[in-house]
């Protein structure tokens, strides 16, 4: 199957009422469309990183009473899961689509990870454009851009607040239309995960 792109009826799912009626209509609608993204975005990250890479679709399993206000993929360097892991996500609120690179709390190793992000913050000033986003928790939307921001202050607190998460990427408006054209969203993606990959193997580095 081809990528056709994201309508406005796939961002309305958010406005069915009740768990299983959402649930339905995000395996219905949406997930076909991740399972397409995510095995093209799967070969692309395994060709730039050498080594293989996991598709995780979000459940949403846990949930019993709310239905998700937000749904995604992610894309891991381990098979069994992805939130003890950095790792690649896309996904959709009601009014955007995001693309992050993804550090959460469940991380065992957070805290070296940023220190090493301190340590090179220089470096992420140069690497990560102005205009992209950033965010401290992936349960609630956020707006602000790096350009907006004290860098320093939000990796400190990445690192001594054990809640804290850094999620670093873009996002796109649900009316922006280049989400309607699905070639043209699915390079624009991996023109975002070329910025992001760098970080991402960073990361990945033990402090010295």
């Amino acid at each position: 199957m081809t990528f056709h792109g994201f309508s406005s009826a796939d961002f309305a799912v958010f406005s069915n009422d009740g768990l299983d009626e959402r649930m339905e209509t995000i395996q219905n609608r949406i997930q076909p469309k991740f399972q397409e993204i995510g095995n093209e975005l799967v070969d692309y990250l395994q060709a730039i990183l050498g080594n293989e890479m996991f598709l995780h679709i979000a459940k949403h399993a846990r949930r019993t009473v709310n239905p998700p206000d937000d749904t995604w993929l992610a894309i891991a360097n381990n098979k069994r899961g992805y939130k003890k892991h950095p790792h690649f996500q896309v996904g959709l609120w009601d009014d955007r689509v995001f693309v992050w690179l993804a550090y959460i709390y469940e991380l065992p190793n957070k805290q070296e990870m940023a220190e090493v992000f301190l340590d090179h913050q220089h470096d992420l000033e140069h690497m990560l454009p102005a205009d992209y986003n950033i965010s401290m928790n992936h349960m609630k939307k956020s707006d602000d851009q790096l350009r907006d921001v004290e860098l320093n202050a939000i990796l400190e607190r990445f690192k001594n607040v054990k809640s804290a998460e850094l999620l670093l990427g873009k996002q796109f408006a649900a009316n922006d239309p280049i989400l309607a054209d699905g070639a043209s969203f699915l390079q624009e993606i991996k023109s975002i995960l070329d910025v992001l990959v760098p970080i991402y193997q960073l990361s990945l580095r033990t402090k010295a």
